[in-house]
């Protein structure tokens, strides 16, 4: 389980094709905190450590990456030199600062549009139209990795939607968000919360 509130930023240093994809991420933790076994999300995308090394700032962990997840996530995001957005799995105690999010994608989105508006990006996302029931506006979403707040919502008429957040430059500063742009890919996870409900509701019908 996780947040949305992403701790740092890694760089895919080494991608092998095994079975899986083997992956390695250099990243500025401290490996004496990172279990072999322990959950990361990496852009979103919650994935297991099998192997760890390094110092305290100048860290490595590698994680096994399987084909669905692969077909299911940005097709671009896992080759070398590819920065990721991690986070270390909620512990008990730890604030949740963002909303719960599971680690599994639910579907690809693309940017349409990063506009400065103040000193912050409007960002627009086009989302397919499985994802339409779920993405509402003051709700929340995950991009990313990164607990974002809905700010607009445009159904289109292909049954497609894009919907509109405020990136504010402390976001884009700290994750990859602030480095999107037109035509880029985003994985995006809906809210658990409106799962449920689309759920409750289509039960109710």
């Amino acid at each position: 389980m996780f947040t949305g509130i992403i701790t740092a930023i890694g760089t895919i240093s080494k991608v092998e094709q095994r079975g899986d994809l083997h992956v390695t991420i250099a990243c500025p933790f401290d490996p004496d905190t990172i279990a072999i076994g322990a959950s990361i999300a990496c852009s979103g995308v919650c994935l297991t450590v099998v192997e760890r090394g390094g110092s305290k700032g100048d860290c490595w962990f590698t994680v096994d990456i399987s084909g669905e997840s692969v077909a299911r996530t940005v097709p671009s995001r896992w080759s070398e030199g590819q920065r990721l957005n991690l986070e270390p799995a909620l512990r008990i105690g730890d604030e949740l600062g963002g909303h719960i999010v599971t680690g599994h994608v639910d579907a690809v989105g693309t940017v349409v549009s990063a506009l400065p508006e103040g000193d912050s990006t409007r960002l627009t996302i086009s989302a397919p139209p499985e994802m339409a029931p779920y993405i509402a506006p003051k709700g929340s979403i995950t991009v990313d990795g990164v607990s974002l707040t809905v700010n607009g919502v445009e159904d289109q008429a292909d049954g497609s939607v894009q919907f509109g957040l405020n990136i504010i430059p402390h976001t884009g500063d700290v994750t990859t968000i602030g480095q999107l742009a037109a035509g880029d890919g985003v994985n995006l996870e809906i809210d658990v919360l409106a799962r449920y409900l689309q759920r409750m509701e289509s039960l109710r019908r």
